[in-house]
C-alpha cells in the first residue's frame, strides 16, 4: 500500500493510544432499552451495567464544563486522530454520515447516499445547511474538504480511508460522487467519522496553515461553533442557533472543555463538582466516584482493545515464540484488576465483539472462540524463550505518566519479561511527546513495545485488522504476512457484511497466532456526569457524534 509522505504538521496519529482508563465494549448491545445486562469481568472482579442512555434532561443550561485528559493536538479534521481532538471536534464539525450510539450509521450532512456501481459512491447533500459564518453548504465545500485527504502536502492521518479513491467530483449543486479503483466496503463507513467531515471551502482557503489551531479555529455546521481556545487551559464552544437539525439543538448555550492532565486532579475535580463531566474516567477513581454524591458513573459500549504494540520485529521480539511467551507470562487477569480495577475482560483478539454485529455464530466462533488462549504459564513461556535462543536478550518498553494504568502495564510487562529470562528496560516519555510514538518512526527507534488503547471508528473489524497489512502507516512494527494481506485485500472488496466478516475472522486468527500486537483486555466506556447534567449516551460514538448537544439540566 502506498501512503503519501507526511507533512511536518501531519500524521499526528496518536489516535487510539491514550488509554486514560477504561474504554472498550465487552459485547455488542442494543440501545432500544435503557440499559444492558450486567457484564461479569471474572471471579473477584466487579460487575457493571452497560447503560444505553442517561436520564432525559428536564431543561436547558447556560453552560457546563467538561474535563479532558489532554489538550487536543488540532481541531483540523484531517489530523483529529485521538480522544481529546475528536470529542471536541464532534460537536463543531459534522460528517456526511452519523455514527450512532448503537454503532450503526445514518444520514448526516448527506441526506442520502447510493452505491450505483461497485466502485461508485454518490452523496446527496442536505439542502439549507449553513456553516457557522452563515454561508450555505454546497458540493464545492464537500469536494474541497474530502480532497484534502488525498493531498500529500496535507498528509492526512485519515489517508487510509481514501487510499482506493480515484476521484472526488461535484455532480450537482448538492451532489458529490466518489469513484474508487476497486470496490471498497470501508470507504462509506469512514464517512461517519472524521474522514467524512465537511468544512467551508472558503474557510480552508482563508485560514491556510492556521486552520484547526487556536488561532484559526474551524467553521463547520455542528450544533456548537468554535468560541475560543486558551492554549494549555481550555476550549469553549458556543451554541449555534442556526443549526439545521432542530431535534439536536444544543441544550446548553456553552460548553467549556478543561484540560486536566493529572488523573488524580480529574478525580478530585469530579468529586468536588469543579467540573460537570468527563469521558475516560481514570480507573483508580471509579470506585471512589461510584460512592460519591456529586454525580454518577455510567458504563457504555466501546470498540477499543488495550494492547502492547510490537514496534521492533528485527530485535528480540522478532521471533514469534518470544512474543507468544511474553503474552503467556503476563498475568492478564491480575493486570486487568491492577490497571482497570477489574472493569473489563481479558481478550486474545485485537477487536471487540461490538464490531462484529454482522457476523453469524460460526464466524464469531472462528473470530473469538477458536483463538489461541495464551493462559498464564511462566514455565511454558520460559521454555519458549529458551527454544528461541532469546534468554538474556534485551527489550525496551516505552511508557508515559499519562494515567496510573500506563505505569501498571509497563511494570507488569517488564516483570513478565524478567520472569522468562529477558532483560527489560522501561523508557519513560513525557505525555506531550507520547503522540510521536504513533506519528514519527524516529520516536520509536530503539523501542520494542509500547501501549495502546486502539479504538475503532466504525463497526467493522476490518478497520483494525487492515492497518496490519504490509506497509500500512499504523503497522508500527512492519509486520508482514502475505496470506493475511491477501485475505484483507479480498475482504475489503466484499459488499455483503456477513461474508466480509467471515473473511475478517480468518485474518483475526492469523493475528492471534503471530501476535504483531499483544492483546491484553477490553473494558467499557466510562462516563462521569455531575448531578447537575444529564442526557448523553455513554457510547464510544462520542468521538464523532455531537453528544454535547444532548446534555441539559438534570
Amino acid at each position: 500500500m502506498f501512503t503519501p509522505a507526511p507533512s511536518p504538521r501531519a500524521r499526528r496519529t496518536s489516535r487510539r493510544l491514550l488509554a486514560a482508563s477504561a474504554v472498550v465494549a465487552v459485547a455488542a448491545l442494543s440501545l432500544s432499552a435503557c440499559s444492558a445486562p450486567k457484564a461479569d469481568s471474572g471471579a473477584g472482579s466487579p460487575s457493571f451495567e452497560l447503560t444505553a442512555l442517561t436520564p432525559a434532561p428536564t431543561g436547558e443550561l447556560d453552560s457546563f464544563t467538561w474535563s479532558t485528559h489532554a489538550e487536543p493536538n488540532s481541531l483540523d479534521y484531517a489530523y483529529a486522530f485521538d480522544y481529546p481532538d475528536n470529542q471536541v471536534l464532534a460537536n463543531v464539525c459534522e460528517s456526511l454520515l452519523r455514527w450512532n450510539a448503537d454503532l450503526t450509521i445514518s444520514p448526516g450532512l448527506a441526506v442520502s447516499y447510493e452505491n450505483p456501481t461497485p466502485t461508485t459512491w454518490v452523496y446527496n447533500l442536505r439542502p439549507g445547511v449553513t456553516f457557522h459564518d452563515g454561508t450555505v453548504l454546497t458540493a464545492d465545500d464537500a469536494v474541497a474538504s474530502m480532497s484534502r485527504h488525498l493531498d500529500p502536502a496535507v498528509g492526512s492521518s485519515w489517508y487510509t480511508v481514501y487510499q482506493n479513491v480515484a476521484s472526488i467530483e461535484k455532480t450537482g449543486d448538492l451532489q458529490v460522487t466518489v469513484t474508487t479503483t476497486v470496490p471498497d466496503s470501508q470507504f462509506n463507513q469512514g464517512m461517519s467519522g472524521a474522514p467524512g467531515v465537511i468544512e467551508s471551502a472558503a474557510t480552508l482557503a482563508e485560514t491556510g496553515a492556521d486552520y484547526g489551531n487556536s488561532t484559526g479555529g474551524v467553521n463547520c455546521t455542528g450544533p456548537f461553533s468554535f468560541g475560543s481556545w486558551k492554549s494549555g487551559e481550555s476550549i469553549t464552544l458556543e451554541r449555534y442557533d442556526g443549526y439545521w437539525d432542530k431535534d439536536l439543538m444544543a441544550k446548553s448555550k456553552e460548553v467549556k472543555f478543561v484540560f486536566q492532565n493529572d488523573p488524580n486532579a480529574r478525580i478530585n475535580a469530579f468529586k468536588a463538582g469543579e467540573v460537570d463531566g468527563g469521558w475516560m474516567v481514570p480507573s483508580n477513581g471509579i470506585d471512589q466516584l461510584k460512592a460519591s454524591s456529586a454525580g454518577k458513573i455510567y458504563f457504555g459500549t466501546n470498540t477499543a482493545v488495550a494492547s502492547m504494540i510490537v514496534s521492533n520485529l528485527k530485535g528480540t521480539l522478532g521471533d514469534v515464540r518470544v512474543r507468544q511467551a511474553l503474552t503467556m507470562a503476563i498475568d492478564r487477569d491480575g493486570l486487568l484488576k491492577a490497571a482497570e480495577q477489574g472493569y473489563g475482560t481479558v481478550t486474545n483478539a485485537i477487536t471487540t465483539e461490538s464490531v462484529w454485529n454482522d457476523a453469524d455464530e460460526a464466524t464469531l466462533q472462528t473470530a473469538f472462540g477458536d483463538l489461541k488462549k495464551y493462559p498464564y504459564d511462566l514455565d511454558a513461556a520460559k521454555k519458549l524463550v529458551e527454544e528461541a535462543g532469546a534468554t538474556g536478550k534485551e527489550i525496551v518498553i516505552a511508557t508515559s505518566p499519562i494515567t496510573a494504568a500506563f505505569d501498571v502495564i509497563a511494570q507488569a510487562t517488564a516483570a513478565a519479561a524478567t520472569a522468562i529470562g529477558l532483560k527489560p528496560t522501561i523508557q519513560t516519555i513525557t505525555p506531550n511527546k507520547w503522540t510521536t510514538m504513533f506519528s514519527d518512526p524516529s520516536a520509536r527507534e530503539g523501542v520494542d513495545l509500547f501501549y495502546t488503547l486502539w479504538y475503532q471508528s466504525t463497526a467493522d473489524p476490518l478497520e483494525s485488522l487492515s492497518i496490519l497489512r504490509t506497509d500500512e502507516f499504523s503497522n508500527y512494527g512492519n509486520w508482514s504476512d502475505p496470506e493475511f494481506d491477501q485475505i484483507i485485500n479480498n475482504a475489503v472488496t466484499i459488499s455483503d457484511p456477513a461474508a466480509r466478516a467471515a473473511e475478517a475472522a480468518k485474518a483475526q486468527v492469523i493475528v492471534n497466532e503471530q501476535l504483531p500486537w499483544l492483546p491484553l483486555y477490553d473494558a467499557p466506556t466510562v462516563l462521569w456526569l455531575g448531578k447537575n447534567i444529564t442526557g448523553v449516551a455513554p457510547s464510544i460514538n462520542y468521538l464523532y457524534y455531537p453528544w454535547a448537544a444532548t446534555i441539559g439540566a438534570s
